[in-house]
């Protein structure tokens, strides 16, 4: 399903020089795995190997594998949350003892409406997996599975508790027991840790296993392994580490999403043995990558759960699940147990999604980046602890969203779709989107055409530059008028290659008498930035872009535009189409008698 990355080719695809692996054969040197990523490989050296390897004319440099120590779930933690809710048994589907972590996301509604991860494959990285013989997991739809520490294909070598756990509360199914949120979806399972020991190699691991993923085409990764402090003689990582460019292991997930995959990571667990790290670890520093904290039942942040920021300011962790008291499958007993870490949040979090892209199959992971923090119940105030806040799966798929026209198949018309659900039930043919364009006072009214599983769509037109506010009202069976959202509306803006998609109060922001620019987020960006322009009476205006030499590098409008509040996104892009550097930049809004400007940093 993967709509990013596999029709075209970037440097990462290219094959690393084979007559350059020969000749660090012939020195002696063993080859691990062959990072095309990176245009590197792994390998074991001696001393003199590596004297003799670093003089060759086409290496840039050797950096030591650093041996990792993953952060410890948590076996238990008490007095924070129920552990069974069955209280609740109006479902189509018996929950058992897993009701409660399902039921705090409002993953069970949506299974109720036909969403449980069909036609998404999905990657794991973990420690292992036992789930050929596990009734939650022997029907389970696994197309590979690959261990990458011993370099087979049996990922069960008796240490696979961990990834056993991980793998039931993303897509475990036995009624009366366990169901996870995307238990039909598919699978590709990949050992990167070993659990007995701590050797040199789980980085390299890591990457090998996210490379082969995205040649496979999955459309979501989660890991539940988080990197931060290291044994005594290998050298940690810091606290400035953590700014979404620095570890081998977040560098791979933001590539691997810079080529069409979501990729999600456990924020990490406080571990006593290290008790100087309270902040998230690798790869949940990715500027992309969502990291994920724990909370009780509750709703309580879980005390071992890591806290942001980045080292660099940003938001960690995005956003938050259940990750105490969670009732997962146990590996060998083919039985289940409870367990709480950060490590169950995010495999909790990752079947959210997938249930998400099953509705919307056409969703770009940037689209649904965006819709999973607009669907947390902290969106418009955020902090380092919680992040946006708690995942919703109802909240998820009640989001608009956009599809483009697919040029492959003739599309032509995009258009605005999203599901409704209303416990009073809906009248049939009664919903319209109402919308106005560039905030001109008339109200257009369309009727939105209902598609399957609830989803309603309406095409909508407009130029680049325009801006579409709009709401959504219809007829429950009580025949009253519901209005949704019930005071806010939503804001699209039309880019030169995307949209963003937002929300605006419209009746309790008023027009400010001044002419404001507002500070780009994120920043720093990559692939994308957004600010704001308020104009306070209509006029002429210009948005420019410059590098610090003061070369104008893109105009982003030059037009008359009438009072209101108006959104700008920007993609590095240059007036030709082409990527600027790397650096600081300038963007600027001009009118005949106003002047503003601010600074941007932008990082490939």
């Amino acid at each position: 399903m993967k709509t990013l990355g596999e029709d075209f080719i970037t440097f990462e695809d290219l094959p690393i020089n084979q007559k350059n692996i020969e000749s660090i054969k012939k020195s002696g040197a063993k080859i691990g795995w062959k990072l095309k990523w990176f245009n590197a490989v792994s390998a074991i050296l001696t001393d003199e190997q590596y004297q003799n390897i670093i003089k060759y004319d086409f290496v840039e440099k050797i950096e030591k594998v650093i041996k990792l120590n993953s952060k410890k779930d948590i076996t238990e933690e008490t007095n924070l949350g129920k552990v069974v809710n069955t209280d609740k048994t109006d479902y189509n589907l018996n929950y058992g003892a897993s009701l409660t972590q399902n039921e705090l996301s409002d993953i069970p509604i949506i299974h109720d409406y036909g969403f449980s991860g069909e036609g998404v494959l999905i990657g794991i990285l973990d420690a292992g997996f036992a789930w050929e013989a596990h009734p939650a997991l022997q029907t389970r739809k696994v197309l590979a599975e690959r261990d990458f520490v011993n370099g087979d294909k049996n990922t069960d070598d008796g240490d696979a508790s961990h990834g056993t756990a991980v793998f039931s509360l993303i897509g475990g199914f036995d009624e009366g027991n366990i169901i996870g949120p995307a238990y039909n979806a598919q699978y590709v399972l990949a050992k990167t840790e070993y659990v007995y020991t701590e050797t040199h190699t789980e980085e390299d691991n890591y990457v090998a296993a996210m490379q082969w993923m995205d040649s496979i085409g999955v459309d979501i990764t989660t890991t539940s392994l988080g990197y931060s402090e290291f044994d005594d003689g290998e050298g940690d990582y810091t606290y400035a580490d953590m700014d979404g460019k620095t570890t081998i292991v977040t560098q791979a997930s933001e590539l691997a999403f810079s080529r069409g995959i979501l990729t999600i990571a456990s924020a990490g667990n406080f571990d006593r043995d290290f008790p100087n790290w309270k902040h998230i670890s690798a790869p949940a520093d990715g500027f992309n990558t969502i990291a994920v904290g724990a909370v009780s039942s509750y709703g309580n942040l879980a005390s071992f759960s890591l806290i942001g920021p980045s080292s660099d300011g940003r938001i960690k962790p995005e956003i938050v699940a259940q990750g105490v008291n969670c009732y997962h499958a146990t590996a060998y007993s083919n039985g289940y147990g409870i367990g709480s870490g950060t490590s169950y949040s995010a495999p909790i979090s990752a079947g959210i999604v997938a249930q998400l892209l099953s509705a919307f199959p056409y969703l770009t992971n940037k689209q649904m980046r965006d819709i999973v923090i607009k669907a947390c119940d902290s969106t418009e105030n955020p902090n380092n602890q919680y992040g946006y806040g708690l995942l919703s799966a109802k909240s998820a798929l009640e989001y608009p969203n956009v599809k483009l026209p697919n040029a492959d198949i003739g599309e032509q018309v995009s258009s605005i779709n999203r599901i409704f659900i209303d416990s009073s039930g809906i009248v049939k043919d009664s919903v319209f989107i109402l919308f106005t364009l560039n905030s001109q006072e008339n109200i257009s009214r369309q009727k939105m055409l209902s598609l399957e599983n609830s989803i309603y769509s309406a095409p909508y037109y407009g130029a680049i530059g325009d801006t579409i506010t709009f709401w959504f009202e219809y007829l429950n069976s009580n025949t009253s008028v519901v209005r949704s959202p019930k005071v806010e509306s939503y804001k699209l803006v039309i880019g030169q290659t995307d949209v963003t998609l937002g929300m605006e109060d419209v009746d309790n922001n008023p027009i400010s008498s001044n002419f404001e620019l507002s500070q780009n987020y994120p920043n720093p960006f990559n692939p994308l930035t957004r600010f704001s322009l308020t104009v306070p009476e209509t006029d002429f205006i210009t948005i420019s872009i410059y590098n610090t030499l003061g070369e104008k590098v893109r105009t982003l409008v030059s037009r008359r535009l009438g009072s209101g509040n108006y959104n700008f996104t920007w993609d590095g892009s240059n007036d030709f189409g082409g990527k600027v550097s790397s650096g600081v930049y300038l963007y600027a809004a001009f009118s005949k008698s106003n002047f503003t400007s601010k600074k941007m940093i932008y990082l490939k």
